[in-house]
């Protein structure tokens, strides 16, 4: 791909992305409000302790603001009670800011669980008596096994499968998807229905799947609740490292306290606090919180449950990635698209014959053959009511027709029928028939042989094609460094040609469950996280055995059971996305905490001095800023300090942007701009501060 291509497409790609990412706005006053309320009860020394960081903080303003009752609480101090009040507000504000920032991403969650559990609000069900007449009953007392009644305009009561009826579904108030769903009995996805949903049209009778409180509209609500989750390993890992570096500075701020009694320099303990306050990586401590928590929405923004926070972690880490071909590579429904007729054979009796063994099946394939026999010219001139019709079977692999005056014609896999008029009627296999199907399956399509009793008359092509854009996607995976492996049940012969159009690193064909769990093992057992989508009772031991497993909402229950986290679109190609959404969540906390690093340093030039310059004067030369006085250095210091917390709030609800490029240039991309930029900016912050306190005081 063409440099001029990959500008194109990651400007597409950000454009998905920023369309998914919630602005600002979206935060409406009465959220804001929620989370202004939310985060003083976070002041709540508790809840301050589980973060080092800002619990330090939160201790300096409860010293402070002692010292700002008796300034000589310590020992005799220069400082006075109103300097020592400033200092304390302003680490309080601090601290509100952190609270304020954690508040506003769990609020998010809050306001999607009260709109999921308002539609379970006085909600009532028809339920179906054994004499066959309904009774009115409150929602709650649908037990699993019960059968209710659904009209249109009704909200559908209890999970279930739709055993009676058809009908329109309005799922946005689950999946966020405005465009209704077709729900009827019969069909694995189409005939679950969901509680909160809406009937829009007919109506339906519903067997009810869960009991009281088991419904996965009350899952949804406990899992968006469980913002509050439990830390991610690498969050973990930050928070203890975040915990060292405070420790590390009081010890050495501590010992300034004895060095400044030796130099006979004059230092309050308010400076002092000021001092650790600038020292630790407040910045990054303040909104670690936020930025996991924020991951965990944007997958709901994606309409995607995340069972944790390490689910969306682990997805930014994933090394190789095991996709299904069909409706993940492919478009994932096949049509027929070629007739191709045997030597012996004419074209159009291999159409008329095709049409022929297709009447009467059912599925989405033979619905295909039909339309695109017609097209070709194929009628139906004989009467086929006396026929006896041959329904697909994975059994049989075929389906057809007995024709009432005796013909036995057949449609199906070529080894299936070739099987048949070997063993009904002794007829060998054609010389032109293997060449006839690998000729289909080299171009990704499925071939199927047509036979009238014991003559194979031709293939017809079925086609799944490629996506449009999945070739480039995966293209991108690569760049990012992740192994892309499509399971398929598929030969081989078909299953390398779908590899080779999609690009994809490696396929394994004819695959079963156990092939997938194997599969898993073996990439985790070489060091690498591995993701992968099902929706079967088969897939659950690989999603399991996943450390990103994906089910689909369509799925089965032991699917999504197994999974952590669960697609409510049902959309495989949502793996990909997943991926870009956990690496976003990791970039936003590496360069957050490289600006937060970075900031602290900068703001050593701006304290240091101002302690100690009355005692050493040669500190002088370290005003770099040019900062007016001693105080208006410490307060210029930590009103920036404070104030860089809420201007990066929405940077960590919205992440930081995200490229498809390696993870070298991505360093070296966020050293520049948060390194730098972490460097640079508090220069010119504080010094601006500084500048507006020396005209004030």
């Amino acid at each position: 791909m063409d440099a001029e291509s990959q500008v194109t497409l990651r400007r597409k790609w950000r454009r998905a992305a920023d369309r998914k990412a919630v602005p600002w706005h979206a935060y409406d006053a009465q959220l804001l409000w929620q989370a202004a309320l939310g985060s003083l009860a976070k002041f709540d020394p508790r809840v301050q302790v589980r973060n080092p960081v800002m619990f330090v903080v939160w201790l300096g303003a409860l010293v402070t603001a002692a010292l700002t009752v008796d300034p000589a609480l310590f020992g005799p101090s220069r400082a006075s009670s109103a300097y020592n009040g400033v200092v304390t507000l302003i680490l309080l504000l601090t601290v509100w800011f952190a609270n304020a920032a954690e508040a506003l991403a769990e609020g998010r969650g809050k306001a999607k669980a009260a709109a999921l559990r308002r539609t379970k609000t006085e909600l009532m069900a028809n339920r179906l008596l054994p004499s066959g007449e309904t009774e009115r009953v409150p929602a709650t007392s649908v037990q699993k096994g019960d059968l209710v009644r659904v009209e249109k305009t009704e909200i559908i009561p209890a999970d279930g499968e739709v055993v009676e009826g058809v009908g329109y579904v309005d799922e946005s108030a689950i999946t966020g998807e405005s465009a209704p769903v077709l729900k009827e009995p019969g069909t694995d996805m189409f005939s679950s229905v969901t509680a909160g949903t809406v009937l829009i049209s007919d109506w339906l009778l519903v067997r009810a799947a869960a009991d009281p409180g088991e419904s996965f509209l009350d899952h949804m609500i406990r899992l968006v609740e469980g913002a509050k989750r439990q830390k991610t390993p690498n969050e973990i890992a930050l928070t203890v490292l975040l915990a060292i570096l405070t420790l590390i500075f009081v010890i050495v701020v501590a010992a300034m306290a004895p060095v400044a009694a030796y130099l006979e320099a004059s230092i309050n303990v308010a400076d002092l606090i000021a001092l650790v306050v600038a020292l630790i990586p407040t910045t990054i401590g303040a909104l670690l919180s936020a930025i996991g928590i924020a991951g965990i929405d944007r997958t709901m923004r994606f309409n995607v449950l995340a069972m944790s926070g390490k689910a969306v972690e682990a997805a930014g880490d994933v090394r190789t990635l095991i996709v299904d071909k069909t409706g993940t590579i492919t478009m994932g429904s096949r049509h027929a698209t070629e007739f191709i007729p045997l030597q012996h054979a004419s074209a159009k009796a291999l159409v008329q014959v095709a049409y022929l063994a297709s009447c009467f099946d059912t599925t989405p394939e033979g619905r295909t053959v039909v339309t695109f026999a017609e097209k070709l010219g194929a009628r139906s001139d004989e009467p086929l009511d006396r026929a006896r019709r041959l329904d697909f079977s994975a059994e049989t692999r075929m389906s057809g027709l007995d024709m009432e005056d005796g013909r036995i014609i057949r449609k199906g896999a070529v080894s299936a029928v070739v099987h048949h008029v070997a063993h009904m009627f002794g007829a060998p296999e054609p010389p032109d028939l293997k060449a006839a199907a690998e000729g289909v399956a080299r171009k990704g399509a499925t071939p199927l042989a047509v036979a009238v009793g014991g003559d194979i008359l031709g293939v017809i092509a079925l086609s799944d094609v490629p996506k449009p854009g999945i070739r480039e996607r995966i293209v991108q995976l690569r760049n990012m460094g992740i192994r892309t492996v499509m399971v398929t049940g598929d030969n081989p012969v078909t299953a390398f040609a779908v590899a080779a159009q999609a690009g994809v690193d490696d396929f394994v064909a004819e695959a079963k469950p156990e092939e997938k769990l194997r599969l898993i093992r073996l990439e985790q057992a070489q060091g690498r996280l591995v993701a992968m989508t099902g929706d079967g009772t088969n897939d659950a031991p690989a999603l399991a055995q996943a450390d990103v497993g994906v089910a689909m909402h369509s799925g089965t229950t032991p699917a999504k059971e197994a999974a952590n986290l669960i697609d409510l679109d049902s959309d495989p190609t949502k793996l990909i996305d997943l991926v870009w959404i956990g690496k976003q969540m990791l970039i936003t906390r590496g360069a957050l905490t490289t600006f937060s690093i970075a900031n602290d340093v900068a703001k050593y030039f701006a304290i240091i001095p101002a302690m100690f310059i009355a005692a050493l004067p040669g500190l002088s030369a370290l005003n770099v800023m040019g900062l007016a006085t001693p105080h208006s250095a410490v307060l210029s210091a930590l009103i920036f300090n404070a104030l860089i917390i809420p201007l990066l709030i929405p940077l960590a609800l919205r992440g930081v942007r995200f490229l498809p490029i390696s993870a070298e240039q991505m360093f070296y991309r966020n050293l520049m701009i948060y390194g730098i930029g972490g460097l640079t900016a508090p220069f010119i912050g504080i010094k601006l501060i500084d500048f507006c306190l020396s005209l004030v005081l």
